[in-house]
């Protein structure tokens, strides 16, 4: 049956309908999701470590009244709040008033699908920080983040990270976390209970030893994957080449978004084709621009080339992404404070400058973007494949006792035995 009818609820016909009520929930597929987190106050993650350091420094070093002021308190934190550690962070849970501590080292997080940035892993500073991803962040995990997005949207309705992310896309809107693992050390797949047996049963023809592994399952949904209005929707194909086909294409998703993360290739485009600075960044660059005729982008009076168009025009929720990462970045070596923050807040302290990492930063960015639109022909065929070929139904998941998923396979698992710091230096298990 094509992708564009499905069985109509007990009538044993045939309907007309969307094509996407032919495709699978990612919520039934992937259940245990966690919502983004939630800052509360913009200082505490940025582009540059260094500045988030100073932060820090200049915060703990303040009187009381200036100590309040600058902290920007909410409902949830303020500098007398007592909260437990974050796991795997040997940060204070004193009240930061009265004992801040040392600074900690900030952690490298997904800030949107395109955007690496830094955060102070300190509880008493963040107002949502999600502990439970915090548990099963290891070099073993990676997440999947939905984009909000209509089914119009030509842009792809996720993307994966081995960075702890945000869960924030392009635009600011958020987006539903997934961890492919349920616990630390790659173990126990956040998956239907019985999907992987289901789809080796019926796929599993000829098929090698990792094309039904929880990578292979997130790269197909990598691949295939269409954006709704209510999350994610996912075809499961009932054709074994196809199946194949789309986990090699989510593979190759994979390798680019992960940009050489746990011993990966680190993405590169063809010799003659790679961007190089033709002329320095300098040192606080405000404007940026495109030059397609010398397929160049013009950072200030800094030139970068060759930049494929592709890479300039790719957009995820109808944002540029060139232009909203330069913008942040831009906004950082000005120390410019986010609309609506005090100007004489911690967001002016900002960055050193334009420092050489960014410039490499860009550079990767620009290579990754050319690569993920050169995979375009791949996504167009598999598309086509999918709306042309029978499909694995919501109603075959139900008889195979996939679906509905169990309530506990929605919820994070328990840590047994693993001891965290709890507020006021208590402990407790998990």
């Amino acid at each position: 049956m094509a992708a564009r009818r499905t069985a109509a609820a007990g009538s044993g016909g045939d309907t007309e309908s969307s094509p996407l009520d032919a495709f699978v929930p990612l919520d039934e597929l992937m259940p245990w999701s966690s919502r983004p987190l939630r800052t509360g106050r913009a200082w505490v993650s940025g582009p540059d470590p260094v500045a988030l350091r100073t932060r820090w420094e200049r915060l703990a070093a303040a009187d009381s009244a200036e100590q309040e002021r600058l902290f920007a308190p909410t409902r949830s934190r303020t500098p007398h709040t007592s909260v437990a550690a974050l796991p795997g962070q040997s940060t204070g849970t004193a009240r930061f008033a009265r004992t801040p501590g040392p600074c900690p080292d900030p952690v490298r997080i997904q800030h949107g699908p395109y955007d690496e940035q830094w955060l102070l892993p300190d509880h008493r500073l963040i107002d949502a920080a999600r502990p439970e991803l915090w548990r099963v962040a290891d070099e073993q995990q990676l997440f999947a983040v939905e984009h909000s997005a209509a089914p119009e949207d030509a842009g792809p309705a996720l993307s994966v990270t081995a960075l702890l992310p945000d869960g924030r896309s392009p635009a600011g809107r958020p987006g539903r976390i997934r961890p492919l693992h349920r616990r630390p050390g790659g173990t126990e797949p956040n998956l239907a209970p019985g999907l992987l047996e289901l789809l080796r049963e019926r796929l599993g023809g000829g098929a090698g030893p990792d094309a039904f592994t929880p990578e292979a399952v997130l790269a197909w949904v990598l691949a295939a994957a269409r954006p709704s209005a209510t999350g994610p929707q996912v075809p499961l194909p009932a054709d074994a080449q196809v199946w194949s086909s789309g986990v090699a294409l989510g593979r190759e998703l994979l390798r680019l978004q992960l940009r050489g993360a746990r011993g990966g290739e680190r993405p590169r485009l063809p010799g003659g084709r790679r961007p190089y600075v033709r002329a320095a960044l300098p040192a606080r660059p405000t404007e940026l621009s495109y030059d397609a005729e010398d397929e160049a982008l013009i950072v200030g009076d800094g030139r970068i080339s060759p930049v494929p168009a592709a890479a300039w025009e790719f957009t995820v929720g109808g944002v540029r992404v060139l232009e909203l990462w330069f913008g942040r970045r831009a906004a950082a070596a000005a120390g410019r404070v986010p609309e609506g923050a005090a100007p004489d807040g911690l967001d002016v302290v900002g960055a050193r400058g334009w420092p050489r990492e960014w410039t490499s930063e860009l550079l990767e960015l620009i290579t990754v973007l050319a690569l993920l639109d050169g995979t375009a022909g791949p996504r167009k065929e598999l598309r086509a494949a999918l709306e042309a070929g029978p499909l694995i139904s919501r109603a075959d998941l139900r008889a195979a006792g996939v679906l509905p998923v169990p309530a506990a396979a929605r919820r994070p698992a328990s840590v047994l035995g693993h001891q965290e710091e709890g507020p006021e230096g208590q402990f407790a298990l998990l």
